[in-house]
């Protein structure tokens, strides 16, 4: 069943974010959320919009997929750094947005995320968004990159954004879970913050820390690199035994089941995690 990723986040505990590429993600992400009985937010970024040249038909197809899941399915519309893409989602119908303006300078990261929320707000779209610093090819997720509380309570005030990406460790693409998280700051954000925290580069989490994050404060984790290693390793493996496979839909059968089994295998972990 299709539903907000506020209202996911307003039952309480984590709530899984998967970014998709393709369709088999996207079914993929749905099946293992079905598996383990619990809500989960499928993730497209504008990355992944600029690789299919268009928003409309990955959203149609998270959204269609939302609609006939058996568990609550979120669409989120992952690091836009467009307007005019976040205006594209919402007439969509895709329930919430992430706007990154975190390259921008405070001041003006706090005028487009306002304006942002204004608009999204008079559609019913809930907001996440960025606060960070200008430089490093990681930004904001660097792994030394850490979030001000007192800076970042201004900015949720200012901007009324419905939840924050925030810096405690990770970086973005991480192929080894080894990063290190700042829980003493984690707990600080979220006694200082009246709105959901969101952990970008998940990916680079080992699972006991995922669980400490969550217990910490942490209430969004976003999970991209992971699940693609899983994808790649098993159609690697099918295609390794079976070179002379044309048919695309035997190897990337084998590619989705391992996505799968790691989605339900991480929201079970996630859902425990209160």
């Amino acid at each position: 069943m299709l539903t907000g990723t506020g209202e996911i986040a307003a039952e309480g505990g984590a709530v899984p974010a998967f970014n998709v590429i393709q369709l088999e993600h996207v079914t993929a992400v749905v099946e293992g959320a079905e598996r383990a009985g619990r809500p989960v937010v499928l993730q497209i970024s504008e990355n992944a919009v600029k690789y299919h040249g268009a928003l409309a038909p990955l959203a149609g197809a998270a959204l269609a997929a939302a609609r006939a899941a058996d568990v609550p399915v979120s669409v989120h519309l992952d690091h836009a750094t467009d307007e005019a893409l976040v205006e594209e989602a919402v007439e969509l119908g895709v329930p919430s947005v992430m706007f990154d303006a975190s390259k921008l300078d405070y001041e003006a990261n706090v005028a487009a995320t306002a304006e942002v929320v204004r608009r999204c707000h008079a559609r019913g779209v809930w907001v996440e968004a960025e606060l960070g610093e200008v430089g490093g090819k990681d930004g904001v997720h660097a792994p030394g990159a850490r979030t001000d509380p007192a800076e970042a309570v201004a900015f949720v005030r200012d901007t009324g954004v419905d939840a924050l990406a925030v810096a405690v460790g990770t970086s973005h693409a991480m192929r080894t879970r080894d990063a290190a998280l700042d829980l003493a700051l984690i707990a600080e954000l979220r006694a200082a913050l009246g709105v959901p925290l969101v952990l970008h580069g998940s990916s680079g989490v080992a699972d006991e820390d995922l669980v400490a994050a969550v217990r910490a404060g942490m209430t969004k984790i976003n999970m991209a690199t992971h699940l693609n290693v899983r994808f790649t390793g098993a159609v690697r493996a099918y295609l390794a035994a079976h070179p002379d496979t044309v048919d695309p839909r035997r190897y990337l059968a084998p590619g989705r089941e391992a996505v799968a089994d790691e989605v339900a295998r991480l929201v079970a972990l996630l859902g425990g995690a209160r």
